[in-house]
């Protein structure tokens, strides 16, 4: 019965090392979309259009009304978030058209990158 079992797992292993690899750049016609792992620097990062709507500097809020944000599900609306430092509250006025990157940073949508448009 021994001899059953590890002649069993022999064939196992060589039918599972003579197995071919694929990934999805070898299997022709099968798009499959890889979410990345997050190790995207955010500067490289698409960015979405948004409008400043309200800027609270004793909370460090800026108030968007922003298109879809892709990266976190997110459709277009107005919304608060949280800015990564003080700087991004600084620069950012009502009325300022900026493209911004948010993300989920430990459970708070927080403003990454914020971008003034011309």
């Amino acid at each position: 019965m021994k001899k059953i079992h590890v002649t069993s797992l022999a064939l196992l292993a060589i039918a599972a090392l003579s197995a071919p690899a694929f990934s999805a750049g070898d299997m022709p016609g099968m798009d499959m979309p890889m979410k990345s792992s997050g190790t995207m620097a955010s500067s490289n990062a698409a960015l979405t259009d948004a409008v400043v709507k309200k800027v609270d500097a004793a909370t460090g809020m800026v108030t968007l009304k922003h298109g879809a944000l892709e990266n976190v599900g997110m459709p277009a609306m107005t919304m608060a978030f949280k800015a990564k430092d003080a700087a991004m509250v600084k620069q950012a006025h009502e009325g300022d058209k900026v493209k911004v990157r948010v993300e989920n940073v430990n459970g708070t949508m927080t403003i990454v990158k914020l971008e003034k448009q011309k």
